[in-house]
């Protein structure tokens, strides 16, 4: 029995060791992340990552609404020509990136500077497809900052030239569960990068963005 234990309590510090590890090494990526619109360097490419529009009681997801909003500022002010967004589309009931264009059209970003990609179901995908599937790999990412330094992590790891614009976070009481799979999702990320070299679901035929 105190063989069980001791065996338990080593495995729970192993855990824990790498939990903490994990988030320390994905929020290194915070120095490349920025708060200021008027310190974002410009590039070509916006990558707004996706999640749901609404929250499963009806009402609108804060997440997703500042995610648009910070979009559309990097458009207005000129940092950034096109907008790719990527999000979960897989089922005809259920369509992220459709819903994220028609609100960043009704907030005056022209229609034709915005692309979609149907298959960004996680952060790796969204990040991968975006280099191998729209051929850019210098961008500007969006979501909030504890995502974004994943994203980021994730991105210079597969080549990619990327920052982060920190769209506005929710209160702690509204994005405590959010937060709290966030550590196990950065542990996820170094194991999908290091050791299972995951891959997207899907890749798919190239699109050119001008």
């Amino acid at each position: 029995m105190k063989r069980l234990t001791a065996l338990i309590l080593a495995f729970s510090l192993l855990v824990t060791i790498f939990l903490l590890y994990s988030s320390w090494l994905v929020g290194r990526s915070s120095e490349r992340c920025y708060n200021d619109l008027e310190k974002v360097p410009p590039k070509k490419l916006a990558l707004v990552l996706g999640t749901s529009k609404k929250l499963t009681n009806g009402h609108l997801n804060l997440y997703y609404q500042y995610r648009i909003k910070a979009a559309v500022e990097l458009y207005k002010a000129g940092k950034v020509k096109y907008i790719l967004v990527s999000g979960d589309n897989s089922t005809k009931h259920y369509d992220e990136p459709t819903a994220m264009k028609k609100d960043l059209i009704a907030q005056g970003v022209p229609g034709d500077k915005i692309f979609i990609d149907y298959a960004g179901f996680r952060t790796l995908d969204s990040v991968e497809r975006c280099k191998k599937v729209f051929l850019e790999d210098d961008i500007i990412v969006v979501s909030q900052q504890f995502h974004n330094e994943r994203a980021v992590f994730i991105a210079r790891y597969k080549g990619v030239e990327a920052i982060g614009y920190n769209a506005r976070d929710v209160n702690h009481h509204y994005g405590f569960k959010t937060q709290l799979r966030e550590k196990f999702a950065r542990a996820k990320a170094v194991l999908d990068l290091f050791l299972l070299r995951t891959r997207p679901k899907f890749y798919g035929e190239t699109i050119n963005i001008p």
